[in-house]
């Protein structure tokens, strides 16, 4: 079972929404090592014309099951390898191989959320001690997918960079210091390659900016998480089944609807053909 799994039998126990008074049950306060985050911001705008070097590529898996294919003759009878002719053209492609010119993009967007910064210049301003002027590069990883002239499908690796000039609240010196981390995420909206391993793409970027530090906080504790066993995964119909209530649920009736000129009256064994029964 998970915390949330309607199987779970000691739901009390577990993370979860609070009925009732939210202190009934603390019972501790605990010293917890985690990152405070004192301030952040969030932007996100569309970078048109962002060019985009490549700076590793591979090619994706093909038909022939190892990362191959057999180019333009559209062949996918591989024999012993990546490196076996096709029968019909007599065609080559070895794994990884270099693309062949006309490149075509097809789409990109970021592999990870994690963005590096660099070019990092923090000033405090004088007239509002608690802000500094923050000025950075973000680094924004992506992959781009493309295909060269044969069809065979490469993805590249790549870096977006958008510079940022902000004002953001800056903790007061300490033995700890603080940090900056950025998070990013970006998709393609188009583009296309122009040469020397570089694309053109327009690229819809968000990119979350944060002052954290590392520091120890005291906070109310409810005591340890009670950790349910896992549900193991069944496709089967049982479990919703078993799941039903046992009886059904009697629905109520308005019986001020119901009077006796709605009941007919069919033949059986005390029942005669008439009007009314008798």
């Amino acid at each position: 079972m998970s915390f949330y799994s309607y199987k779970n039998a000691n739901a009390s126990c577990c993370p979860g929404m609070i009925a009732g008074d939210a202190t009934n049950g603390l019972q501790e306060k605990v010293c917890v090592q985690v990152k405070r985050v004192y301030d952040s911001a969030m932007w996100q705008e569309q970078i048109d014309n962002a060019v985009v070097t490549i700076t590793s590529f591979a090619q994706v898996s093909g038909g022939c099951g190892n990362g191959c294919s057999c180019g333009s003759c559209g062949c996918n009878a591989c024999g012993n390898g990546c490196n076996t002719c096709c029968d019909s053209c007599g065609e080559t492609v070895a794994p990884n191989s270099t693309p062949v010119p006309p490149i075509t993009f097809e789409s990109c967007r970021s592999s990870t959320t994690q963005a590096a910064i660099r070019n990092l210049s923090v000033e405090r301003l004088c007239d509002r001690p608690c802000f500094a002027r923050v000025r950075c590069t973000v680094d924004v990883p992506v992959d781009i997918l493309f295909v060269d002239s044969r069809c065979i499908e490469y993805i590249g690796k790549g870096v977006v960079s958008v510079d940022r000039d902000v004002l953001l609240s800056i903790p007061d010196e300490a033995i700890v210091p603080y940090n900056l981390e950025a998070m990013a995420s970006a998709i393609c909206v188009s583009g296309c390659f122009v040469g020397n391993n570089q694309f053109k793409m327009t690229v819809c970027v968000t990119i979350i900016l944060k002052v954290l530090a590392d520091v120890e906080i005291l906070v109310p504790s409810y005591g340890y998480c009670s950790i349910p066993p896992a549900e193991e995964f069944a496709d089967s119909v049982c479990t919703e089944f078993f799941s039903l209530p046992l009886f059904p649920t009697a629905s109520v009736c308005n019986t001020g609807n119901v009077s006796a000129s709605n009941i007919g009256c069919t033949c059986g064994n005390n029942c005669h053909c008439g009007n009314h029964c008798r």
